[in-house]
């Protein structure tokens, strides 16, 4: 056993060589009688003899050496080296740990406790380190339990070494020699609160400072910056507490029964403070101690407080830190110029450039060199866009978010916070942004300088999550709208000559054709019978990836499948397994499906997951939700799938059934990060017409004063709830007096045909300039009622 696993108490600083930087410096503090949870580290030697020695190390090692290559290369270097990681993270994955090293992971897990929840975290050689942090490059799982479950997650960590963040990292750092990890193992915190503490400014690099980030629950929302956590400023004298800036946080990650868990924070909760004063004090108390136990050394530590205690999950230098805090002056003065946001100070320095405008690390061929990067949260994966900006600017994270050591780390003024950024600021303005002090100011565009045209995804935005701008290069809109106007989409072979058009992405992608081709025409569960599985996810992943890449970075939302029994029935096989509906059309279809009969379904969510790993500009919509429990039961598969992993895609719900009008807010609860209105069956459902009947035809009535009543409170309160509303229909393009409806109400965008998107987006612009227009003369008169004017 000591050959592949040693306890923390074992370890020291020493190790680092065998148990990487995180296992080494948790030894270290167990050492120095500090308050570690419990745990053991799987030494280098088990990732060597699996991993280096086992079936697939030769191949490993010739495709690690092209992906350094192309993580160098020319910028269109980017899907080859997509390509050969995802290749090596197969690889790994498909290994089996010999019997030795199982044996030896098992009982040093079962002596923590019997079937405890545990936390597996990876600990790279060189990770953790005083010049590189490795922040969040690596994988870490959270509240594993099991045997299985926890041989699982190590191979997963080992496999987090070969993907394009880290290669890419790795290679700006000049670390081109084999990577090995070791994987440390730690009994789960349960959580009250937790999150990060710097015993020096990290944006300053005043050493008589400590710096906390706080958040509820786990501090995963700290470090990914998916929160804005509550900020204490501290003298390190006392420590005495000097002043404290309140963050914002809607939802938290605690400990369930089975891994993560999700909820979502009460206002009266999320608005008052993490800690209390005792609190802030005990862990500014802590994080000085593990200073002083390092000789001095400024200290980055993450902790945690459960219902008894406050522990400490790591501990690692500060990567980066300025000797001082002063920074070389830009053209034009900051102190001049009038201050338009302000954030969180997070890595020192000023910039001046245009602004750009991003929502995904798919859309870094926008980014053009000397510009600001504004997104509303970065992670480790944004690494390659952030090192081209001139400064970044977040709408979410904290001051010791991973993304803000990055930027840090290289050298790139950053501000986070900032809550409104990517609405405040426009493509192609000039701005000042100051890294030191968090403010970002207004600037001119210098004479002769670069051209500050506003791009396509241009001006000010009012879209909320899960809306992508469009990249740079696509052909301009015939008439910029702020509405976006997607476009409704089945067929892969159309991808390209679409994605040539001015669409924002693809609003609606139809699963069912894509599906019953993957299919070849068979029922799912006569493929599932015959175990070809696999084909069919080749078939399916091949062509949604045609359609994503034909788009990125513009969004596609793929709408699952959601053929109702009839047409199942008519696929081969269909009728040994589907029953015979007479109104199929509110039957046996959509959410409810994939809850009674899930196996359909996952190979659905593997099929994304694989496109997502090459295209992230790829989201899911589940289709005909009727109640809460059957979208809360859909989600959990969605968790429980490959998918369930990448919190970067956005999950939505199609609004069909008029349930909806009551459960959205419960809907968003669940985490749902957008609505999308199917307006024909939402129509015949509110006014009980079948869309199809001849006879009935002139009953049929998208723009009936009840279906309008019933758009506008789904729109409502998707504005009201942070999320975005769309919807999917023809009416927008057809009728003018639709479309400024939509538009009136506050809908982010709509999705139509390509054939209808010209028209749709002069009809969403015209309404677009009524309301200005409108606003403008209530404005002159003083009257706040458009129907009095002639």
């Amino acid at each position: 056993m000591a050959d592949y696993v040693a306890d923390l108490r074992e370890l020291r600083l020493a190790d680092a060589d065998r148990a990487g930087g995180k296992g080494a410096n948790l030894g270290e503090m167990v050492a120095a009688q500090l308050p570690v949870p419990p745990g053991f580290v799987l030494l280098r030697s088990a990732y060597r003899g699996v991993v280096e020695q086992g079936p697939h190390g030769a191949e490993l090692d010739a495709l690690h050496e092209q992906a350094l290559q192309a993580a160098t290369g020319p910028e269109q270097s980017g899907n080859r080296l997509d390509e050969l990681c995802r290749r090596m993270r197969e690889l790994v994955l498909d290994i089996k740990p010999d019997r030795a090293v199982r044996d030896a992971v098992v009982e040093a897990y079962r002596a923590l406790g019997d079937q405890v929840q545990v936390a597996v975290r990876s600990s790279a050689i060189g990770e953790d380190s005083a010049t590189a942090s490795f922040a969040g490059m690596n994988l870490s799982r959270t509240n594993i339990r099991g045997d299985d479950a926890l041989m699982d997650a190590v191979i997963a960590c080992w496999a987090s070494l070969f993907t394009p963040r880290v290669l890419t990292y790795r290679a700006r750092r000049n670390m081109h020699r084999r990577p090995e990890m070791a994987v440390v193992v730690q009994r789960m915190v349960t959580a009250r609160c937790a999150g990060v503490a710097f015993t020096a400014d990290p944006a300053t690099g005043n050493r008589d400072r400590v710096v906390i980030d706080a958040a509820r629950g786990q501090g995963e929302v700290v470090v990914s910056g998916a929160a804005q956590p509550d900020t204490y400023v501290l003298d390190a004298a006392g420590p005495t507490l000097l002043e404290s800036r309140p963050g914002r946080q809607s939802f938290a990650i605690v400990q369930g029964p089975d891994g993560d868990r999700r909820i979502d924070l009460p206002a009266t909760e999320s608005e008052s403070p993490v800690l209390t004063t005792e609190q802030v004090l005990a862990v500014a108390r802590l994080a000085l101690d593990v200073q002083r136990h390092y000789s001095g050394t400024p200290q980055d530590i993450e902790w945690a407080f459960d219902d008894r205690q406050l522990w400490l999950v790591q501990a690692r230098p500060i990567t980066m830190l300025p000797e001082n805090s002063d920074s070389k002056p830009v053209a034009v003065q900051p102190d001049t110029a009038k201050v338009i946001l302000r954030g969180l100070a997070a890595a020192p320095g000023h910039a001046a450039g245009a602004a750009r405008v991003l929502y995904s690390p798919a859309q870094s061929s926008a980014l053009r060199d000397g510009e600001v990067l504004v997104a509303p949260m970065t992670n480790p994966d944004w690494l390659p866009t952030i090192s081209r900006a001139a400064a970044l600017v977040t709408d979410s994270g904290g001051m010791t978010c991973h993304a803000a050591i990055v930027a840090r780390e290289l050298g790139v003024p950053c501000v986070v916070g900032t809550r409104t950024a990517t609405t405040d600021l426009h493509d192609g303005e000039w701005v000042i942004v100051d890294g030191s002090s968090g403010r970002i100011r207004a600037d001119t565009a210098p004479a002769g300088g670069p051209a500050t045209t506003v791009g396509a995804s241009g001006g000010a935005r009012t879209a909320g999550i899960g809306e992508s701008a469009r990249a740079a290069g696509n052909s301009a809109p015939s008439e910029a709208t702020a509405t976006r106007v997607y476009v409704n989409l089945a067929l892969p072979q159309v991808a390209e000559r679409v994605a040539a058009t001015d669409a924002d992405g693809v609003g609606l992608l139809r699963a069912e054709n894509l599906l019953t081709q993957a299919l070849d025409g068979r029922h799912p569960r006569d493929l599932i019978a015959r175990g070809e599985e696999h084909a069919f996810i080749e078939k399916l992943s091949s062509s949604l990836h045609r359609i994503t890449s034909a788009f990125a970075p513009r969004p596609v939302v793929y709408r699952a499948t959601d053929l109702r029994s009839n047409e199942f029935r008519a696929l081969t096989g269909g009728t040994r397994y589907e029953p015979v509906e007479h109104n199929p059309m509110i039957g046996y279809r959509g959410c409810y499906r994939y809850v009674r009969e899930p196996e359909m379904f996952r190979l659905e969510l593997a099929a994304l997951a694989r496109v997502r790993e090459r295209t992230p500009n790829l989201h899911l919509m589940i289709p005909f939700v009727r109640t809460r429990w059957e979208l809360e039961a859909c989600l959990e598969l969605v968790d429980a799938s490959p998918l369930g992993r990448d919190r970067g895609m956005h999950r939505w719900v199609m609004a069909e059934v008029p349930s909806v009008l009551h459960w959205l807010p419960e809907y968003v609860g669940l985490g749902i990060d957008g609505v999308s209105i199917g307006s024909n069956d939402l129509t015949q459902l509110i006014l009980g017409v079948d869309r199809d009947s001849e006879q009935c035809a002139e009953l049929f009535d998208e723009s009936d004063p009840a279906v309008l009543h019933a758009i506008a409170q789904i729109v409502t309160t998707a504005r009201r709830l942070g999320i975005t509303s769309s919807l999917c229909g023809q009416a927008p393009s057809t009728r003018p007096e639709f479309a400024e409806h939509l538009v009136r109400m506050g809908i982010t965008s709509v999705s139509v045909t390509p054939d209808a998107l010209p028209a749709a987006r002069r009809a969403v612009a015209a309404a677009e300039r009524r309301i200005l227009l409108d606003r403008a003369l209530q404005k002159s008169t003083g009257d706040s009622d458009p129907s009095h004017r002639d």
